[in-house]
């Protein structure tokens, strides 16, 4: 960190605190104003993770929506990744049933229960918990 002398005011002498990134000066953060609230909260919330909590959280309850509570203690969400959601199933013969007599549906009543996501596939996995 170093001192700029202003090159744009009026007063010739006016310095100010900066610093040089390859050879880009750059104005320090205290010299330019009060931040938007938005900007801050934005940036605690992805350095706390908070926003990938709450993501996961409305994708796991549109899950359970979907596919009803007794067989949602036989799966579990692994993730959304490109709009496709992956979802563990802990025997063969219930991912087998799900894949060729319930995908549609869920399909739809997950698209339905998140507006706001693109939902394009449903993966089930195999897994053992």
């Amino acid at each position: 960190m170093g001192w700029c002398q202003d090159r744009l005011s009026s007063s010739p002498m006016r310095m100010f605190p900066c610093s040089s990134v390859a050879g880009v000066t750059v104005m320090s953060e205290a010299n330019q104003g009060p931040e938007k609230l938005a900007d801050i909260l934005g940036r605690l919330f992805v350095a706390r993770g908070w926003g990938r909590k709450s993501e996961r959280l409305q994708l796991e309850s549109a899950w359970a929506g979907a596919i009803g509570e007794e067989l949602l203690k036989d799966t579990h969400v692994l993730g959304l990744r490109r709009g496709v959601l992956e979802v563990a199933v802990r025997n063969a013969v219930l991912l087998q049933e799900l894949t060729q007599f319930h995908k549609r549906s869920l399909l739809t009543k997950l698209r339905a229960a998140m507006p706001g996501v693109t939902v394009t596939d449903v993966k089930f996995r195999a897994a053992v918990w």
